[in-house]
């Protein structure tokens, strides 16, 4: 399982204002490179977006479903990635003086990527979210000014 940290200089509040915005999935998750559609009732649990992974001509498309949501300290997600599988990716913050700490978990649940060795695994996925951080940083810290 890859886990990432980042201090954001924002609230957990301005944190969850990026993720209640499905529509803006593409602009903080790296690999997401299009929406294609957001259920009415996103973020509610069972709820999900429709997006793109890839670059043309060369697109996936597939959702994301809410698992859980506790706003503005808790999200789990089942992102979906075929034929590559399935990940669990939660989101927890806890607040701190100058704004908040950010964890991303990214677990492998399902398809091939499953095969992947988990230090290999991890490490991919931990470099990818770390960029996943810094952009979902830069979009809610934004909101703080």
């Amino acid at each position: 399982m890859a886990v990432n940290y980042r201090a954001f200089a924002c609230t957990a509040e301005q944190v969850f204002a990026v993720l209640d915005n499905g529509w803006l999935y593409p602009t903080w998750v790296v690999g997401a490179s299009r929406m294609r559609d957001v259920d009415d009732s996103w973020p509610a649990v069972g709820s999900r977006i429709h997006h793109s992974v890839g670059i043309w001509p060369a697109l996936l498309d597939d959702t994301t479903f809410v698992l859980e949501w506790q706003a503005p300290r808790h999200a789990m997600l089942k992102a979906r990635g075929w034929p590559i599988g399935e990940a669990h990716v939660s989101i927890d913050i806890q607040d701190r003086d100058s704004g908040c700490l950010v964890r991303i978990t990214e677990d492998v649940v399902a398809g091939p990527a499953r095969l992947i060795p988990t230090p290999l695994s991890d490490l991919a996925i931990g470099c990818r979210n770390a960029e996943t951080l810094r952009r979902l940083a830069y979009l809610a810290e934004g909101n703080a000014t």
